[in-house]
């Protein structure tokens, strides 16, 4: 998840030199930005099917070559048409990631250590954004954004030979003897390649249930905020707040460090802990959901802010929250599908994610272009959360399984 993230973020440090090279208007970097999210949606469903049918091994080490690929693409375009087919195949390259480390940690990690395993991996996304962005930055500023994308393509390489050579599933390790495998087995690990008894709910089952709905419009709403930060923090920082591009990729790591604090201690410590002593599951990860986007609304600070100061804390409270509420939103679909439905509500979630992950960087070039000012996307921002938060308490509700299908 670090390797991928920097793939995604270094085009958000590429702005001015992108501008240079190619004549792009803030519009078409709006574009630009999302061109990996359409692929990656596209890709959902399909990396799932992929992944129960050749394995997290095979499936990770095909998709880690493409994405590498895509960056030493990217770095070689000549025109924006080619760099726009390179962050096309980097989706493509990428989307197996979310479910394959679903996928693995299931197979590796019991169920009283899955929320952390994924308050980890999640975090990684943040943790990712906060040195990526300053280091990707002063390498463009000191050899060019050509050698940022190339810098990237190689770092991705490398991580391909370490998983080839590291990751097996817990039957394929010959490091595991029987006697661990039985203790993770007692604790809860998912079988691997065990039959499936049912075929599962339908699709238009899962969709007509309030609960999907529920999820589905929390996970869009926190996917809107999330990508308009990845893709236009320091754009806003440049343009609105007047800070020159050197500092603007040193600023712009302060809130994403915060992310990975609140990540790791309250989405993954904190819940796994106050669950284990007996406080009720279902509320615990209700209330951070909710309470966790809400301080997410700290965004429509930043709409006022007149300092970088006064920015930076305002996106630090709301990258926080959302990222608090990150690793719980994950775990919630093993939580309340039906059986065999864990990978269609899945996909399901994680499309409406994408479908703010697309919108969130088109609109905020508009409204940029047409305004001069970040103002009114962050105030978008703040209305789409709120539809988040009414989806958590009125459609998701309590935590637990939905009925299944007759």
């Amino acid at each position: 998840m670090l390797v991928n993230f920097f793939d995604r973020v270094n085009l958000s440090v590429s702005q001015n030199a992108l501008h240079t090279s190619f004549g792009l208007s803030l519009i078409a970097f709006g574009f630009l930005s999302s061109a990996y999210s359409w692929t990656y949606a596209v890709m959902q469903i399909p990396a799932g099917v992929f992944l129960d049918r050749w394995g997290v091994r095979r499936v990770g080490c095909v998709s880690t070559l493409v994405w590498s690929a895509a960056s030493f693409g990217a770095a070689i375009s000549s025109g924006i048409a080619g760099f726009f087919g390179a962050r096309l195949l980097l989706g493509v390259g990428e989307a197996p990631t979310f479910p394959a480390n679903a996928k693995a940690i299931g197979y590796w990690f019991t169920e009283s250590e899955r929320s952390l395993a994924t308050a980890i991996t999640d975090a990684a996304a943040k943790f990712s954004t906060a040195i990526g962005v300053p280091f990707l930055g002063l390498l463009l500023l000191r050899f060019g954004w050509r050698w940022s994308f190339a810098a990237t393509g190689a770092i991705s390489f490398l991580y391909f030979v370490l998983f080839y050579f590291v990751y097996h599933n817990p039957r394929e390790d010959k490091g595991l003897t029987e006697e661990e495998f039985q203790v993770m087995v007692q604790g809860g690990v998912q079988p691997e390649g065990a039959a499936k008894g049912s075929q599962g709910a339908s699709l238009g089952y899962l969709l007509r249930q309030p609960k999907v709905c529920g999820l589905g419009l929390g996970w869009g709403a926190y996917n809107y905020s999330f990508y308009l930060l990845l893709t236009w923090l320091p754009s806003y920082l440049s343009i609105s707040q007047h800070v020159d591009l050197a500092h603007s990729v040193v600023y712009t790591s302060a809130p994403w460090l915060f992310a990975t604090l609140t990540d790791l201690v309250v989405g993954g410590w904190l819940v796994d802990a106050l669950i284990r002593r007996g406080w009720d599951g279902s509320r615990v990860r209700q209330t951070v959901l909710i309470v966790g986007t809400g301080f997410g609304l700290g965004i429509l600070g930043a709409a006022g802010a007149h300092s970088p100061l006064a920015a930076l804390l305002w996106i630090s409270i709301s990258l926080g929250g959302l990222s608090a509420a990150a690793p719980v939103a994950w775990t919630v679909p093993s939580l309340i599908a039906p059986r065999e439905s864990v990978g269609r509500l899945g996909g399901i979630v994680n499309f409406c994610g994408q479908l703010g992950a697309i919108s969130a960087p088109i609109v905020t070039g508009y409204v940029a272009a047409i305004t001069h000012s970040f103002s009114a996307a962050f105030v978008a921002a703040t209305t789409i959360l709120l539809f988040g938060i009414g989806g958590y308490i009125f459609l998701l509700r309590r935590i637990e399984p939905i009925p299944e299908p007759r």
